[in-house]
């Protein structure tokens, strides 16, 4: 399997991490007969680390569709190359590293952090669009 494919599994891991991140931390502020009921009740706002894993895991998901979309073309046309793998692996690090940041409150090494994948997201974007020109 090669480096990008491999990235592309363990950001499908990370993806039920942030789910299930998320659905932790509002099941410890809301309790679990919220959890598994129907949600339908108003609720308090959310606690501050509720709110943060929930617009991680957003962030996470506006991103993520991106980074498939680049792995899958640049498979499908074998442009795979050393940058392609560099890219993936920035990524992938990138938005491990950036979950806890987001949790824990930490500003701008968090938003440096989220620069970083995009690099990454780029270096995988780059030889599709340069090859569609």
């Amino acid at each position: 399997m090669t480096t990008e494919l491999a990235v592309l599994a363990w950001g499908c891991v990370l993806a039920f991490v942030h789910i299930f991140a998320a659905a932790q931390v509002k099941t410890r502020q809301y309790g679990v007969t919220w959890n598994m009921g129907a949600r339908d009740e108003t609720l308090p706002p959310p606690q501050p680390i509720v709110g943060r894993m929930i617009r991680a895991q957003a962030n996470f998901f506006e991103t993520f569709p991106i980074v498939v979309g680049a792995i899958l073309v640049d498979a499908a046309a074998n442009l795979f190359d050393r940058w392609t793998q560099i890219g993936a692996i920035v990524w992938i690090v990138a938005r491990v590293i950036y979950l806890p940041l987001y949790a824990l409150g930490v500003p701008v090494v968090r938003t440096l952090v989220w620069g970083a994948s995009v690099v990454g997201i780029v270096m995988l974007l780059k030889p599709a669009i340069a090859a569609a020109l």
